[in-house]
């Protein structure tokens, strides 16, 4: 799966733990009627993939989805849910007009000809 917008917030290396557990947070807001803001973590050696972005960038970030279960000490069973990147592309802001195939002038077009107006049309729409 794929998460695309601007980078809001990139988050220090944190080592969690004795073993050297690595983890970095990176916050991606989308840009959509409602925007949202995705916490995205990256582990281990991954995180050395957010080095060379910065806040305000366009990306498109490439996620999976991780669950895990943990029994409290009063035997609750409890769910957790996280997100983790395993890979960062930047996107170019490119213009609109930039994207389209150039068209050609009006005049290299032939009118329509041979047109039947009572000609049945099947199209059901």
């Amino acid at each position: 799966m794929e998460v695309q917008g601007r980078i809001k917030m990139i988050n220090e290396t944190q080592t969690v733990g004795s073993g050297g557990f690595r983890k970095r947070e990176l916050v991606v807001t989308t840009e959509e009627q409602y925007p949202q803001h995705i916490l995205i973590e990256f582990v281990q050696d991954k995180t050395d993939l957010l080095n060379n972005y910065k806040v305000g960038q366009q990306v498109k970030v490439s996620i999976n989805l991780r669950g895990r279960e943990w029994v409290n000490p009063q035997g609750e069973t409890k769910y957790f849910n996280a997100i983790q990147g395993w890979r960062i592309e930047a996107l170019q802001a490119a213009s609109a007009e930039g994207n389209l195939p150039p068209v050609p002038p009006m005049d290299a077009f032939e009118p329509a000809g041979n047109l039947n107006e009572d000609d049945h049309d099947d199209l059901p729409f």
